[in-house]
């Protein structure tokens, strides 16, 4: 059986969620572990698994918000 398209992308998401967690920098490791969760709620949304779903769109909402409390934080110091 050879993967189709839609595999790929999980993989792809897996590689990207995996690579994140070597990052030296926070703000790296929360945008390339962001886009693989993005991948993540694709793929799951295709193949019709919710709860994959859900947790990566938490994991997106979570990395949204210490992306922006960074910045904001970074712009009430200076």
């Amino acid at each position: 059986m050879e993967p189709n398209l839609i595999e790929y992308l999980g993989y792809f998401a897996s590689g990207l969620v995996a690579i994140s967690f070597v990052m030296k920098s926070i703000n790296k490791l929360r945008l390339v572990n962001m886009f693989g969760s993005v991948c993540f709620v694709i793929y799951s949304v295709v193949i019709q698994v919710w709860p994959v779903a859900l947790i990566n769109l938490f994991t997106i909402g979570v990395n949204l918000y210490y992306l922006t409390r960074k910045n904001i934080d970074t712009q009430v110091t200076l």
